[in-house]
């Protein structure tokens, strides 16, 4: 879509989300260095990186750090930012890129289950949802407390 687009000389931009476990498959970078290469400026990637896949934490399954320079090293522009900062978010996705030629990969620094106390950074609410009191548990502390 984002190639497509700068063919046609469309002004949009396209935004792909991904996750860092998702960054263990060489799709991934294969579509990383084609969009590098033909100057896909009209692309935002924005990955949640958790740390945690489906299986494990992500250092365990296949390390990534150094992830920021992996991108930069691709051919994109780097932003990093706490994805649970909206304000900082909405920054990174707004702002222009510095060099047009150049896609940008938004790095979001996140925590799995943030503001749940029994599901943070835990490999098991990666995959199961919550129910009944551990539902209900969830809701009073996401609230504050709050009945």
């Amino acid at each position: 879509m984002a190639y497509a687009g700068k063919l046609k000389g469309a002004a949009h931009r396209i935004f792909c989300l991904l996750s860092d476990g998702e960054c263990d498959e060489g799709s991934i970078w294969e579509a990383a260095l084609f969009a590098s290469h033909h100057g896909l400026s009209n692309l935002v990637a924005i990955v949640d990186y958790n740390r945690i896949q489906g299986i494990g934490p992500v250092d365990e399954i296949l390390k990534l750090d150094p992830f920021a320079e992996k991108w930069s090293a691709f051919g994109w522009e780097v932003r990093e930012v706490d994805g649970h900062d909206h304000d900082g978010l909405h920054n990174a996705l707004d702002s222009p890129n510095t060099d047009s030629t150049r896609p940008v990969c938004v790095i979001a620094h996140t925590v799995k289950g943030k503001g749940v106390s029994f599901m943070e950074n835990t490999v098991l609410w990666h995959y199961r949802v919550p129910k009944g009191a551990e539902f209900d548990a969830a809701l009073q502390e996401l609230a504050g407390g709050a009945e």
